[in-house]
């Protein structure tokens, strides 16, 4: 139904009856307390269905049948070709079921149908990709001295705790998944309390594929379960991607348990540098507007600071907001949407907090900054753009995570540098000039796990994405990730106790 119209996709989302138990075992399963909550649609702020609030017990369950799962092998030895057809498997089956999923992304936290559909899409190229990688990494036999013979073999993790977030409900998990299940792990999803729905269909899709019972376990539930999942003595590795606040207290949960490796993809308040020799601003404007407002904003990535050089500084900020007017929101079930509500009531007032705070301070506000379709009750916001921000503002230094951008007005490529770099964050960052020593100079010297060069959030799987300073610990996609879920064995053999030729 890639061609459905705005009715059609409204008469299924009416007809379908989204299942919210958690799946453990290889199984739906009720929360052993029985407690649900309500999860509501940000398109109408009305109830979609009851969602299992999972707890500690619910969590100890699903960490048992990892366990078991592991420790029977039927997964973790199983031959590399046996593991790479299941996971294919497993790619074909999200394809199948695209526009089931993108339902469920759509309803539950309000991505635009259309962007919903291409993050399946994408989500199946993140794990064909890894189903193509099991049977190519390799263990490493290292030169040694003579009559002995040394060998590096990669074993599973054992049990994964992976904690997703809500903007991406799919892609965030297969992140995870990917590179987790081809290791040969077994793996335990907490996803964020805001969008489950689709994680649990993850799971049963997978069971479906061939995964063994207990290889793959989603527990739906609030901050409480995440943490004993943190905490958890048989979870050996875990996983996150969400704020850089949460993020710190996974690190405590695990010194205070058992040491257990975390690895985290955190906030980000990314720079996007235009420079006055940038090779086309009309382009550079177009991708700015795409990078803070695809996704309303709720993007880790999202271009949320735009620096501009003194010289093209009100061309760039005019070109922006015209822009942004090919970016109001719209129903999200709408094919042309372009973009949808913020997450949730909570989401919207946070980010209307930061809207008030500027417009009090006297920050001057180009465009935007209303509520607005509020008679279809959903939790809509106009793109909004602030200009000439001090870069040491809150609007300039916390993640709003929301459809707001900040304009910094730069003096020189040097303060580009300075400023891009004057923020706890590193997650990515982008620069346009035509300048090609510059934009390397540039690129070297911003603090940023990923720079772009004249464009903005482009990437492939091949290519690691990951943070520095407080954006994060280590990196999703490519064969990098496969590092964090295994275990590097070292084997020394004495070959000078054998006879010799």
């Amino acid at each position: 139904m890639s061609s459905a119209t705005t009715d059609e996709w409204y008469d299924r989302a009416l007809a379908q009856r989204p299942e919210g138990r958690a799946f453990i075992d290889g199984a739906y399963v009720e929360t052993a307390s029985g407690r649900t909550y309500d999860t509501i649609t940000p398109l109408s702020g009305l109830r979609l269905t009851a969602v299992a609030d999972g707890d500690g017990e619910d969590i100890d369950r699903a960490v048992r049948a990892a366990r078991r799962a592991h420790d029977r092998g039927q997964w973790a030895d199983a031959h590399p070709r046996d593991r790479k057809r299941v996971l294919h498997r497993f790619t074909d089956l999200l394809l199948e079921h695209q526009d089931e999923l993108a339902l469920l992304i759509t309803t539950d936290m309000g991505k635009p149908i259309s962007d919903a559909r291409r993050e399946i899409e994408s989500s199946a190229r993140e794990l064909r990709f890894f189903a193509e990688s099991v049977d190519k990494v390799y263990g490493d036999v290292a030169p040694t001295a003579p009559y002995a013979l040394g060998m590096v073999t990669r074993e599973p993790a054992g049990v994964v705790g992976a904690i997703t977030p809500w903007n991406f409900p799919v892609m965030m998990p297969v992140y995870k998944l990917g590179p987790a299940l081809a290791a040969g792990n077994a793996v335990v999803l907490k996803p964020a309390e805001q969008s489950a729905l689709a994680a649990v269909r993850l799971a049963a899709l997978a069971s479906e594929a061939g995964l063994p019972d207990g290889v793959l376990n989603v527990v739906p539930g609030g901050p409480a379960a995440g943490e004993h999942l943190a905490r958890h003595l048989d979870v050996d590795v875990l996983t996150f991607t969400g704020s850089t606040e949460v993020g710190k207290r996974l690190l405590v949960y695990s010194g205070e348990s058992n040491m257990k490796p975390v690895w985290l993809e955190c906030g980000g308040k990314s720079p996007n540098i235009v420079l006055a020799d940038a090779p086309d601003l009309d382009v550079a404007a177009r991708a700015a507007a795409e990078g803070i407002f695809h996704g309303a904003g709720e993007v880790c990535n999202a271009g949320s600071r735009l620096l501009v050089e003194d010289a093209v500084f009100d061309e760039v900020v005019g070109k922006v907001v015209e822009e942004s007017a090919h970016w109001q929101p719209r129903d999200a079930l709408d094919p042309t949407s372009r973009m949808g509500p913020l997450v949730d009531q909570r989401q919207l007032d946070r980010v209307m907090s930061f809207v008030e705070e500027g417009r009090a301070s006297g920050i001057r506000l180009e465009t935007g900054g209303r509520r607005t379709l509020e008679e279809t009750g959903g939790y809509y916001l106009e793109p909004t753009i602030f200009s000439d921000v001090d870069n040491a503002s809150r609007l300039a230094q916390e993640e709003i995570f929301g459809p707001v951008l900040s304009v910094v007005r730069l003096s020189s490529a040097q303060e580009a540098v300075e400023l891009g770099n004057a923020t706890v964050y590193g997650l990515a960052a982008a620069v346009w000039t035509s300048d090609v020593t510059r934009a390397f100079t540039i690129a070297r010297q911003l603090k940023a796990g990923t720079v772009y060069v004249n464009c903005y959030d482009k990437g492939d799987n091949s290519l690691p994405f990951g943070g520095y300073k407080q954006s994060g610990i280590g990196a999703d996609r490519s064969l990098h990730a496969m590092d964090k879920y295994t275990n590097l064995k070292t084997l020394w053999v004495d070959l000078s106790q054998h006879p010799r030729a």
